[in-house]
């Protein structure tokens, strides 16, 4: 079906030929007993008296169906087979596939990160820039209640719409210019995401010069982005949160300055984090995420912004780091934790909120090293891998048929249990806690709470992952006492039995393996399927043992890729500055 769609117009309108089949599969999926009467009439009418049909559907965008009658005839027909949501999804994701460079959606990862950091799981969600409706479909499957979206293309609003609509999602999506032409000028919501139309400075400057919405002063011409920001907090109650995807120029133009100095004072926004380069579509560098807040009455001033530099972090990472981090902030925000920056530092002549120029500092533990130390540096991580390539020649390739058992079957039979922590945020107090970006990053426990009921103190030898569909990373436990924090799972074995360092090794390997079975990673019962080799324990421990010498390998590769850009950085710039001849 996905072919005849793609065939039967130019390429410039499959968006449009894909809407059209979208809200043609609406109108089966609620009106199918009027297309059992439309589908006797000849195919010369069809076209006419069905887009009579569609507009009472109330879906955005031209109803007139551009699919020859042929074609709807073939997708009536499918449908009597499949359900409308499945026939659509499918065409929806051949058509990204289709046109991946020309389509703007979302990433996954960015979307969930957006849902999570505007607090978008319940209540009312608006996205006045939704796009494909991306933001407002991760928004729905996270608990949202009732979901608003403009978007200016009228295929894209159509397309929204429909995917929200065929998925028994409340709300409604309209097509247009949400700056120019607010749909929704009385909406009040729970929480507003919005990914703007980048660098267009006809943006409708001089039409709104007085526009009420302009509550931190009047967006400068040349700052398009910036009125999309006062757009979403006009439109969010008190006290609740937007996040808002912005191209990182916008973080130090002059224009914009006095408007992002006004809102630091009133303490509205409150982080900005630096996403991988081309996290979002039409971003070339790396873009920003801004987090804001609409003050209510009596609020006390926030003295200082998270502000995150991950641009370097791999997508799947991200909302699992930054949500830990923004938890951990919004706990205790005016207290000085890393990767914070005090306010009044920010509010200086360019009110600049690049976070790298922001945190670099302190975040490079090279910046203040000179060239000979510097060089010294990477000659010593150079001998530690010459010594880890010298263990993997102990390595020889063969044919070998290991036998096989799952963590489930292990489990069954005592070898292992599987741990997790309680439901519950970590609480200040004086016990260290291994976190999920503890893990994911190899830092060492980096959080401490009180006792609490139900936690896990780790012990030598556990093996610990991420949980709940997140990236596989693995770490097995060397010393024990901290306490296991949320999201992650906990492996105890016993060590007669299974030996925990060759347990990683085969967890790790599941986990590289994991995109290619299409899967997104660890639930719990994907992670009680993985296979481990049933042989006797001193086997096991050789095995870990060349699983570890790996790992050696893999850290003195990663720590003199990381000295050599160091001292490779600082060469350039001290040959440049005349301190090296």
């Amino acid at each position: 079906m996905w072919q005849e769609i793609k065939a039967s117009v130019a390429d410039l309108h499959l968006g449009h030929a894909v809407s059209h089949v979208g809200a043609f599969l609406v109108f089966l999926d609620q009106e199918s007993g009027a297309w059992k009467k439309l589908a006797k009439r000849a195919d010369e009418e069809l076209a006419d008296r069905l887009a009579y049909e569609l507009a009472s559907l109330d879906i955005p965008g031209e109803p007139m169906s551009i699919l020859e009658a042929r074609l709807l005839r073939a997708i009536a027909d499918l449908a009597t087979e499949r359900s409308a949501a499945h026939i659509f999804d499918f065409i929806y994701e051949r058509y990204l596939e289709a046109h991946s460079r020309r389509v703007g959606a979302v990433s996954s990862h960015v979307a969930k990160l957006m849902v999570a950091l505007a607090d978008a799981t319940s209540g009312i969600v608006l996205d006045p820039s939704c796009g494909l409706g991306s933001v407002l479909m991760t928004a729905a499957e996270e608990g949202a209640n009732e979901l608003y979206g403009q978007e200016r293309e009228d295929h894209a609003a159509q397309i929204s719409a429909v995917r929200l609509r065929l998925h028994g999602y409340q709300g409604a999506v309209c097509a247009g210019d949400a700056v120019r032409e607010d749909a929704f000028s009385s909406l009040q919501a729970d929480a507003v995401t919005c990914v703007p139309p980048f660098g267009e400075r006809n943006w409708g400057y001089e039409e709104l010069t007085s526009d009420v919405r302009w509550l931190y002063g009047l967006p400068p011409r040349g700052e398009p982005e910036l009125p999309w920001v006062q757009h979403g907090l006009y439109h969010l109650k008190p006290g609740r949160h937007m996040a808002v995807v912005m191209p990182p120029a916008a973080a130090d133009r002059r224009s914009g300055r006095r408007i992002r100095a006004q809102l630091l004072r009133t303490g509205t926004l409150r982080a900005v984090v630096s996403l991988p380069a081309g996290a979002v579509p039409g971003a070339l560098a790396s873009p920003h995420l801004w987090v804001l807040r609409r003050p209510s009455t009596g609020d006390p001033i926030p003295t200082r912004v998270l502000m995150l530099d991950l641009s370097d972090l791999p997508e799947d990472q991200l909302r699992d780091v930054v949500v830990e981090r923004w938890r951990a902030f919004t706990a205790s925000s005016d207290t000085e934790q890393e990767d914070t920056v005090a306010v009044i530092d920010l509010l200086d002549d360019e009110v600049d909120l690049t976070p790298a120029r922001r945190t670099s500092a302190r975040r490079s533990p090279n910046a203040d090293l000179s060239f000979s130390t510097l060089l010294e540096g990477v000659t010593d991580s150079v001998s530690h891998l010459q010594q880890a390539v010298r263990n993997l020649r102990q390595l020889r390739e063969a044919q070998l048929d290991l036998p096989k058992t799952t963590i489930a079957e292990q489990a069954r039979a005592g070898a292992v249990v599987i741990l997790q922590a309680p439901k519950a945020d970590i609480q200040p107090g004086k016990l260290p806690v291994l976190t999920l970006s503890d893990v994911i990053e190899g830092n060492e426990p980096s959080a401490h709470t009180r006792p609490i009921t139900g936690m896990v103190v780790l012990q030598p030898g556990d093996v610990v992952v991420p949980s709940g569909g997140r990236a596989l990373v693995v770490r097995v436990v060397e010393d024990g006492g901290a306490v296991l924090g949320p999201g992650l799972y906990a492996f105890r074995v016993d060590r007669d039995r299974i030996d925990p360092t060759c347990l990683a090794g085969f967890l790790r390997v599941y986990g590289s393996s994991v995109p290619l079975r299409g899967q997104t990673g660890t639930s719990r019962s994907d992670i009680r399927r993985v296979e481990i080799p049933r042989l006797p324990i001193d086997e096991q421990r050789r095995l870990g043992e060349a699983f570890g010498n790996l790992e050696l390998f893999e850290r003195a590769v990663n720590r003199s890729a990381a000295e050599a850009a160091a001292l490779i950085r600082r060469g350039f710039e001290d040959l440049a500055a005349g301190r090296l001849r």
